[in-house]
This record gives C-alpha cells, sequence and structure tokens, in this order.
C-alpha cells in the first residue's frame, strides 16, 4: 500500500493520492482520467479529488489495479 509520508508534493488535498513507489506506467490516468495526471518529471499524481460515489469508484479502480500500489486512499 501507498505510503502518505512519501506522497508526491504534486497532488491535491484529500484521500487519494500517488506516492513516490510510482513507475509512470500510467494506468491509473487511463482508469481515472479525470483525476490522475502525468507530471514531466515522470510519475502520476492527483489532479482533482473525486465527490461522487461514481468518481470515488474510478479512483478505487486505479487504486485496486495500480501495478506498485503506488496509489493511497488515507490521504488527508
Amino acid at each position: 500500500m501507498a505510503d502518505k509520508s512519501t506522497k508526491w508534493e504534486d497532488n491535491v488535498d484529500g484521500k487519494f493520492y500517488v506516492d513516490e513507489e510510482c513507475i509512470a506506467c500510467d494506468l491509473c490516468c487511463g482508469e481515472a482520467p479525470d483525476f490522475f495526471e502525468m507530471n514531466d518529471e515522470g510519475h502520476a499524481f492527483v489532479v482533482k479529488q473525486p465527490n461522487t460515489a461514481e468518481e470515488i469508484q474510478e479512483c478505487q479502480s486505479a487504486l485496486d489495479d495500480c501495478p506498485v500500489e503506488a496509489i493511497g486512499d488515507d490521504g488527508s
């Protein structure tokens, strides 16, 4: 599971975040393109937090499918 103590500063504040384990596979951007983006340094980050149940499910799917468990859902 992702570690909020190593989350990227690019993440917007909130429940979901991407940490330093990200390998830039781009899966999260495909699963939830409104919420995850890639930066120029080569890692993903959360650009917007979900609000609705459907949006939360999109982000949860990205978390569940992340091959290196770099997405967390215990952020602040």
